[in-house]
């Protein structure tokens, strides 16, 4: 392991000139610290990544196995709604590095990509490994020094980088460093938030991180019969209404409630709720093909001697877990009235009462609050340290709008401490 550089982290008192060479530092090796990290070392400079796991990329990694959905091919406008009410200041990260350069930046490390038929971009392997050991390849070809299990633990009094490594503390630090933290989920992949505290000395204001991406608890629990039989099992080809919001997909029943792609996209509405009054509600469309007027029309058909269950199997096609959730949902009596039975398959209600621990999101919101920052992605408060990635307050809901604004800022904070040391060099923002 070769030690860590001993410098000062005020501003580099190496000449400024074009062509000198500055050392950075990046702690955090996910994707935004690695893009901080390329752009860099591609201008030249030294660059040294600190991060506390083993091996670079864990959560990147672990994120892909089921496909690696690298960003989205819908245009520039819905792209950046998705980020709502940050929408304005990730549209500006992604001016300087948005879904097509995305594209490109895999293309450039020998990973070919298609459009799938959501409109999501994945690599031709459906694999993330093979991209991020070309990325890091590259890195290192560039020049970039890794320091795998340095923990950052603050800062010293003089200003050095603490670092907890397997062989003590050891200060480090540089002309400017880049802070790509992660946020607060999936702490044994290194996301641990314990930053938070570490800032907020500072002086830097800090938005409390909560889940997102996350599915929740419903209210007074599954019955035993339908946990039994059902957790695990998928809501396929449905729709959910939460307030102004309305999406076609697909989610799945757990053991405590509800989790998946569908209940994701409609996760911080439902969060925020919960944290108001309590409680959320949303509802479900068992049939988005089907009308109100046709599905009321064939559950007041005559069923004669048939069970209800035979009875909606055959005209509307509800069963499994469908049907299971009108029975447990509704009461006796409703399901027994066709227009309230009727009306409920169209707009099943379900209440939940808790998002599920943070730890257990896919991703998170709140962190570093972007007003500290400046355009550059700069900390008001600490001069030459800039912050990227999911530490930053902004959220966004899966399908590559997560990655593609976590690698937008990364580059927006290289480039935004490459400036730093070198003021008067014009460069390409």
């Amino acid at each position: 392991m070769p030690a860590s550089p001993a410098l000062s982290t005020e501003p580099s008192p190496a000449p400024r000139s074009k062509g000198a060479r500055m050392t950075f530092a990046i702690i955090g090796a996910g994707p935004a610290g690695l893009m901080a990290a390329e752009v860099l070392s591609a201008a030249g400079q030294t660059v040294h990544v600190y991060d506390g796991m083993p091996s670079a990329g864990r959560k990147f990694l672990l994120a892909g196995r089921g496909g690696l959905n690298l960003t989205h091919s819908e245009d520039f406008e819905s792209f950046v709604s998705r980020y709502g009410e940050r929408r304005e200041a990730v549209a500006r990260w992604l001016q300087a590095f948005g879904p097509q350069a995305v594209r490109e930046w895999a293309q450039g490390l020998g990973i070919a990509t298609f459009v799938g038929t959501s409109g999501r971009v994945f690599p031709q392997e459906m694999k993330a490994a093979p991209l991020l050991r070309a990325w890091l390849h590259r890195l290192r070809a560039q020049g970039v020094q890794f320091h795998m299990r340095h923990r950052f633990a603050g800062w010293t009094e003089a200003g050095g980088l603490r670092l907890h490594t397997p062989a003590g503390e050891q200060v480090a630090s540089a002309g400017a460093v880049v802070l790509a933290l992660g946020g607060a989920s999936w702490s044994r992949l290194g996301s641990d938030g314990a930053w938070v505290p570490l800032l907020a000395q500072r002086g830097v204001a800090i938005a409390e991180l909560l889940p997102a991406n996350c599915g929740f608890d419903v209210r007074g629990g599954w019955s035993a019969y339908f946990c039994s039989r059902f957790a695990g099992q998928p809501f396929k080809s449905v729709a959910i209404t939460a307030g102004d919001f309305h999406r076609l997909g697909e989610f799945v029943a757990t053991a405590t409630g509800v989790e998946g792609s569908l209940i994701y996209a409609a996760s911080a509405i439902l969060r925020d709720e919960i944290r108001l009054r309590g409680s959320a509600r949303f509802e479900i469309d068992l049939l988005p093909g089907r009308s109100r007027e046709h599905v009321l029309r064939e559950v007041a058909h005559p069923r004669g001697s048939r069970s209800l269950a035979s009875h909606l199997k055959s005209r509307l096609g509800l069963e499994g877990i469908k049907l299971a959730l009108l029975h447990e949902v509704l009461p006796r009596d409703a399901l027994h009235d066709p227009v309230r039975l009727a009306l409920a398959i169209k707009a099943v209600p379900l209440v939940v009462a808790a998002a599920r621990p943070i730890d257990e999101a896919i991703s998170t919101a709140g962190g570093v609050r972007l007003e500290s920052l400046d355009g550059r992605l700069m900390l008001r408060a600490l001069p030459g340290v800039f912050c990227a990635g999911e530490m930053l307050d902004w959220e966004a809901p899966t399908g590559g709008y997560l990655l593609t604004a976590c690698l937008a800022s990364g580059r927006v904070a290289g480039l935004g401490a490459l400036e730093f040391l070198r003021p008067s060099q014009n460069l390409a923002r």
